[in-house]
């Protein structure tokens, strides 16, 4: 860094994270009202990479399936790009792991009808395609019930730049959107004032659902365990930050 520089602003995501310990004790989850999901129809899940739909959104995937509503995942990208410099797997080899991963997992939320879409973005990309994603979005969320997709204010820029597509696609549509918060759990604090409490609500899981969260995020192996021994092969998601999303409850923002 030379001088006049500014020093670089730290990642979030990269930064040491909230415990979940500290999440658990927060006084504020009995403010967040109840969301009820609708009872009947077509939802629509959009993930930026395969995963952000269970670890954001699995509980309530699962409630939707068991209720009988037809449901459609988008996976804007193939999640090809988590391990850029990994020794063991190709960008090619990972974005097919992580198709199959996504499948098994929503086998295991009940819902192994479900549509899956995949919009083939460059991982990494999203923003620079985010136009074209909202016009391909338009087209499948048109006639649903609801469309989930994640926050916009995750930080993430995949995340964020999907969340934006989502929204606008849905507004075309004319179809309630919802915002699941994923890399948030990390990063923020509760009570934090970067989030929009005011615009919360959590929606509760019963014991059954959570175990099949539980079981749909385990199937991300390629996530949650390392592909090899070498630093570019080390797991994404370590425990800590799966236990985020394992609580009995998943807050959205509407």
């Amino acid at each position: 860094m030379t001088r006049g520089e500014r020093e670089p602003v730290p990642d979030p995501i990269q930064a040491p994270g909230t415990e979940e310990s500290e999440w658990r004790a927060w006084a504020g989850w009995d403010a967040l009202p109840e969301f009820r999901l609708p009872a009947a129809g077509r939802a629509v899940v959009v993930a930026a990479h395969p995963d952000d739909e269970v670890l954001g959104f699995g509980g309530s995937i699962s409630l939707l399936a068991a209720a009988g509503l037809d449901l459609t995942v988008v996976t804007v990208t193939d999640g090809e790009r988590s391990h850029p410099h990994s020794r063991v797997e190709t960008p090619e080899s990972l974005a097919r792991i992580r198709a199959e991963e996504t499948r098994a997992a929503l086998d295991d939320l009940g819902a192994a009808d479900a549509d899956i879409v995949p919009l083939h973005v460059p991982d990494t990309e999203v923003a620079r395609h985010e136009n074209r994603v909202a016009g391909m979005l338009a087209d499948v969320v048109a006639g649903a019930v609801l469309c989930a997709a994640p926050w916009a204010g995750d930080i993430h820029p995949d995340h964020e730049a999907a969340g934006r597509a989502a929204l606008a696609a849905s507004d075309t549509a004319g179809v309630p959107c919802l915002h699941y918060p994923v890399w948030m759990w990390h990063w923020a604090r509760p009570g934090d004032p970067r989030v929009p409490w005011a615009d919360a609500a959590r929606i509760l899981l019963p014991p059954v659902a959570v175990a099949r969260k539980t079981a749909a995020i385990n199937r991300f192996t390629s996530q949650i365990s390392p592909l090899g021994p070498a630093p570019g092969d080390a797991a994404i998601l370590p425990p800590e930050e799966i236990a985020h999303h394992l609580r009995s409850a998943e807050v959205v923002f509407r």
